[in-house]
């Protein structure tokens, strides 16, 4: 499209308060990822609360997005600034962010703060951010309640303070298409520095409304929009980008993106999203602090609450099996400040109810493919006595799981099952984790290989022999 002016998206995936999906850490990287090779303009993380864990985060996207910037928000105050920078610096295209509320119900009830005192705030901490980064973005944060006057003195504040980017946000997300443009419109004209900037505009989407508003603020002269790929609560990037592939000449508009990467991506990112979504947990009844909704403990934890822990977990442990994850959880906190509920279940898995192997000589043969049933043929022994199973599934490891049933006459219920690759390449090694359920009792396995499917057979034996052994000794 010739002439075109340049749509730009930052993505607001994992901030969208408190509808974000609830994702770990190694999910986020994957999501950052994604949304790097979607090719947005902008990433926005959120801002740091916890040093540690959110600082890492940011330092980890920073290493591994290639080509999108990084946009990180600081609270009014210097020392945010700093340990912002700190973490952001190594950044390829670094962003820092100044929010403030610009509504007088916000600022008073959410700050404290008088009108004058805000301003002061937001310059001083746009100065503090221009010293350190030469992009820096104002969010004008509730501007559509906004006193009219202040929002104006406070724009061209922010604008001769620094900021290169300034963004108006209708936090309420309560208005129309048509209000949107008659409020933008006015502002363009009587604030002349943002001519010479990238004006931004973002919307929550209590009404569904949020991408039409997009596309009024777009008509106006807006040129970056706040939109997220996972849409819980803000404009969708997946919308505005295909309306703009249909009516971006209207506007003598283009983008980035593109439909092709959307369609590419997009499932991607939903699969990875819903599933954080889908997991939300009750917080407050774990021991630790959350990092971004994933259950954490800290290095510092006491016994008692490890206990705790392994209890909602699902899992009884005698009171030898507790002490031995009691100590490796402790050699592990003399490494990690953090440690995840799922690396916890990793060493219950590994370190607790260490059997001798009662089922053992695995051999199997898996035949699959995409016109063909799957089959499985296993081979092991029990307490040295040979053991055969063949059987059918959906897919190689629920046939093999099927056969390793029909070889031993057991069954039980299959609780979790975990996959995830612990190194990285073609020749990655895959980490099992398979929890068994018998008489209300979780008995969890591990299993780790190049070979996804052995790495599965291994976990569930390991899981089953676990329950054997406590059967036999009772």
């Amino acid at each position: 499209m010739e002439n075109s002016k340049i749509v730009r998206f930052c993505d607001c995936t994992l901030c969208q308060g408190e509808k974000t999906p609830e994702m770990s850490f190694r999910e986020r990287i994957e999501l950052c990822r994604l949304l790097d090779r979607l090719n947005v303009d902008l990433i926005e993380l959120t801002e740091i609360r916890q040093k540690k864990i959110d600082s890492l985060l940011i330092k980890s996207v920073s290493q591994t997005v290639q080509h999108a910037q990084i946009a990180v928000p600081v609270f009014l105050n210097p020392e945010s600034v700093g340990m912002t920078w700190d973490a952001l610096k190594e950044a390829r295209h670094p962003r820092l962010q100044v929010p403030a509320s610009v509504s007088s119900v916000q600022m008073e009830y959410l700050y404290h703060l008088k009108p004058a005192v805000m301003l002061e705030k937001t310059v001083d901490t746009i100065r503090a951010c221009v010293s350190c980064c030469s992009d820096v973005e104002f969010i004008a944060q509730d501007a559509t309640r906004s006193d009219p006057a202040f929002l104006r003195k406070i724009v061209a504040a922010a604008i001769e303070a620094g900021a290169s980017t300034v963004t108006f946000c209708d936090t309420a997300g309560s208005m129309l298409p048509d209000e949107v443009a008659a409020f933008l419109r006015p502002l363009l004209s009587d604030i002349p520095a943002l001519s010479e900037i990238t004006v931004g505009y973002a919307c929550t989407d209590p009404m569904n409304l949020a991408d039409a508003c997009a596309i009024a603020a777009i008509a106006c002269g807006i040129r970056e929009i706040k939109a997220a790929a996972f849409n819980t609560d803000s404009i969708s990037l997946k919308n505005v980008v295909r309306i703009l592939h249909s009516k971006g000449n209207c506007f003598g508009v283009t983008d980035h993106i593109g439909v092709e990467k959307i369609r590419m991506l997009t499932n991607q990112i939903e699969t990875l999203c819903r599933a954080g979504l889908g997991h939300r947990i009750n917080t407050a009844e774990y021991p630790g602090d959350a990092l971004h909704g994933q259950i954490t403990l800290s290095a510092h934890e006491s016994k008692e609450s490890i206990q705790k822990a392994v209890v909602k977990l699902g899992y009884d442990l005698t009171d030898d099996d507790l002490e031995k994850v009691w100590s490796r959880f402790q050699n592990l906190s003399d490494k990690k400040d953090v440690i995840t509920m799922k690396e916890l279940e990793a060493i219950i898995a590994t370190e607790a109810m260490q059997v001798p192997p009662a089922y053992a000589d695995v051999q199997y043969v898996i035949n699959t493919g995409n016109t063909i049933g799957a089959m499985s043929h296993m081979i092991l022994s029990f307490h040295g006595k040979p053991l055969e199973g063949i059987s059918a599934g959906d897919g190689a490891i629920d046939a093999a799981f099927r056969s390793i049933e029909t070889a031993t006459g057991r069954h039980f219920e299959l609780d979790d099952f975990q996959i995830q690759s612990v190194t990285e390449g073609r020749e990655a090694m895959g980490e099992t984790l398979v929890k068994l359920r018998s008489d209300g009792k979780l008995y969890s396995g591990k299993g780790i290989s190049t070979d996804i499917v052995g790495a599965s057979i291994m976990a569930y034996v390991n899981a089953l022999n676990k329950i054997i052994y406590e059967e036999e000794e009772t």
